[in-house]
């Protein structure tokens, strides 16, 4: 086990609490390991009715994964280990997709990235006044993965096609208004919360719906309408062309972050929506999003991205591709072919 994530029970309560504050509780590959074991061992024992998931202290609930070790990975080993990393990751985020206890994410501050993709797949989903959730990848060039295409693809209004290329932060209304969060609460009554859902497994429902306060208005909904028309097709530069025919104050805001995004991580990630759309099952979603992790995991523009956004901070990434027309349709077939039969992702 890990002390980088706390796990015990309270009663017929399992409870995991992501603990690595400096780094905004960001996901290791231990962390999952542990979480997964954990999981594994409470679906099996009748006197663990529910789990909590929270982060111990600080503005985090979890900024992501383990984006150092997944750079290191590229330049150093040729993805292998970040290729293990995913692997295992996304076997936790499927676990908890298809769990069969209900499980209550407290996504009381930053989730992005890997924190949306062990927050999403619980049924029931706190935000708060803290809460700031994102997809930021199209900003370091790899895309949003961790079941970012079944989650993103199904909010609808094109809101998961916005999101997941300009990077949006929703604040906690926000989250409640799309549908990515079930409750908002004040974070004064979140040790309420937990306490009564300890006790009460049986009872997570009504004491989330008694402990809620009816959310601000949700900035985002003012926008819902320009984000239908200009994000509405699959196709990258249409959306470019769109916002360029609209000279709204809104428009050029979003043209202008898109403009700092890789072309490449943009044009998978709205291929990956429109094909997550057509399938069945988590799983599956799930094979495709290790397919393309795999794969950009070592082209040029995620240690780029890193580099210019995380490491040196200069924010002046070069992208190879460095336009959207540069980005083929032979290149993204590349990116989502099958990988030889042994390699595929599995369930665990």
């Amino acid at each position: 086990m890990t002390d980088e994530v706390d796990i015990h029970t309270h009663g017929r309560t399992g409870h995991i609490s992501l603990n690595r504050p400096k780094a905004l509780h960001s996901l290791t590959l231990d962390m999952c390991h542990a979480m997964s074991k954990a999981l594994t061992g409470w679906a099996g024992d009748d006197a663990v009715e529910a789990v909590i998931l929270d982060h111990a202290e600080g503005r985090g609930f979890c900024a992501g994964g383990d984006i150092n070790l997944l750079r290191n990975s590229a330049l150093n080993d040729g993805g292998k280990s970040g290729r293990a990393f995913f692997h295992d990751e996304y076997q936790l985020n499927h676990q908890m997709m298809t769990y069969d206890k209900p499980i209550v994410a407290f996504m009381d501050g930053i989730t992005m990235g890997g924190g949306v993709g062990i927050a999403l797949p619980c049924k029931y989903r706190v935000a708060t006044e803290h809460t700031r959730f994102a997809m930021p990848e199209t900003g370091i060039g790899l895309f949003p993965d961790v079941g970012g295409g079944w989650h993103l693809s199904r909010l609808g209004g094109r809101l998961g096609q916005f999101l997941a290329l300009t990077g949006a932060r929703l604040d906690g209304a926000e989250c409640v208004w799309a549908g990515i969060a079930t409750h908002y609460l004040p974070s004064e009554k979140l040790a309420e919360a937990k306490a009564r859902i300890t006790e009460h497994p049986d009872r997570i429902s009504g004491i989330l719906s008694e402990l809620s306060e009816t959310p601000p208005a949700a900035r985002i909904e003012g926008n819902a309408d320009l984000i239908k028309k200009h994000f509405a097709s699959d196709r990258y530069e249409d959306i470019l062309a769109s916002l360029e025919g609209d000279d709204s104050e809104w428009a050029a805001k979003e043209l202008a972050t898109l403009r700092t995004k890789s072309p490449q991580t943009c044009k998978v990630a709205l291929r990956q929506l429109s094909e997550s759309q057509k399938l069945d099952s988590f799983a599956d979603n799930m094979v495709m999003e290790y397919r393309i992790a795999s794969r950009v995991l070592t082209r040029p523009d995620f240690a780029e991205g890193v580099r210019a956004v995380i490491v040196d901070k200069t924010n002046d990434p070069k992208w190879d591709p460095a336009t959207p027309e540069g980005v083929s349709e032979e290149l993204l077939d590349s990116i989502f072919a099958p990988l030889p039969a042994d390699e595929e992702w599995k369930p665990l």
